[in-house]
């Protein structure tokens, strides 16, 4: 029987159980449990930026990110005295709302962090994002269709920030103001999307069944809506290299940087030399968007839904 050696950290005060750190969670690149947990303490000041206050849902990988694994939503029990939990629609996620928090969840080799695009107790959106979703397990044409998006947004008085989902994807990020809906954004998203796939058929698609994309890219507006998740920005992902989801300059995705180049044995180097890119752009004047559009798309949002 397998040895099980355990520890504690003292974090902000508060004791967090460690059980055994010399578990391979990343065995191709060597990252280990002590290794991941002295990453996630790196970047939890970024992190958790972009999980701080919202349902908070992990996926788990007990053996290892090359092993089976499960989402949690629930928050998983026993539950430290330190953790704030929300009940929404009868589940009670986890606030992940500091670094004792996320070094518990790390213990619980919870490896991937995908928090609701609002806050708990709101019904808006936090941020606008796209998520560009390749049919291929492969696919070489990613940065081309995110330099695309990010085209015709800029055309549209928007400015954004790309980033890897740290899987094969890319979400462009649009900061917002306050008081705009999921439904003004999915009217936005609709009309980005259309425009998208008929000006680059063979390259996008807004077609929701993957069976029917081919080999195109999904551009996914529907999914930035309350009560979904998208990858959170510089969240770890259970990829055999250990790739994070990160933040990019519009250089790199014109330089088709790949996805890949980003990863937990290099992140905090990556936030040394160029800080957090989503930080440093202000909310957008999306409203003037929506305004121009309502007239055609009123309440095609909500029929789409």
């Amino acid at each position: 029987m397998a040895r099980t050696v355990k520890g504690t950290l003292t974090i902000e005060g508060q004791e967090i159980q460690i059980t055994n750190p010399d578990k391979p969670l990343w065995p191709e690149v060597g990252i280990t449990k002590a290794m991941y947990l002295q990453k996630l303490a790196a970047i939890s000041p970024f992190l958790l930026r972009y999980c701080r206050g919202r349902l908070l849902t992990t996926i788990r990988y007990p053996h290892g990110a090359e092993g089976e694994s499960f989402y949690q939503k629930n928050a998983p029990e026993p539950l430290p005295p330190f953790v704030q939990t929300y009940v929404h629609e009868n589940i009670n996620y986890v606030l992940l709302n500091g670094l004792p928090e996320l070094l518990w969840l790390g213990n619980l080799a919870a490896l991937e962090f995908h928090p609701s695009l609002h806050l708990a107790g709101s019904t808006l959106p936090c941020e606008w994002m796209i998520d560009l979703d390749p049919t291929l397990p492969e696919e070489p044409r990613i940065m081309e269709a995110t330099a695309i998006v990010g085209d015709v947004l800029s055309s549209l008085g928007l400015s954004s920030v790309p980033k890897t989902s740290g899987a094969t994807g890319v979400q462009i990020i649009v900061p917002i103001p306050e008081g705009i809906t999921f439904d003004e954004l999915r009217t936005v998203g609709q009309f980005v999307g259309q425009y998208v796939t008929e000006k680059f058929p063979k390259l996008f698609t807004i077609e929701r069944l993957k069976k029917n994309r081919g080999d195109k890219i999904y551009f996914d507006y529907l999914q930035h809506y309350s009560g979904r998740t998208l990858a959170a920005p510089y969240t770890p992902r259970a990829r055999r290299l250990g790739t994070v989801s990160t933040p990019l300059t519009w250089d790199e995705v014109r330089q088709d940087v790949s996805p890949t180049e980003f990863h937990l044995l290099n992140i905090e180097e990556r936030l040394r030399e160029k800080g957090d890119l989503l930080q440093s752009l202000p909310p957008q004047p999306i409203e003037n968007v929506i305004r121009h559009l309502k007239p055609q798309g009123k309440g095609s949002s909500k029929r789409k839904g």
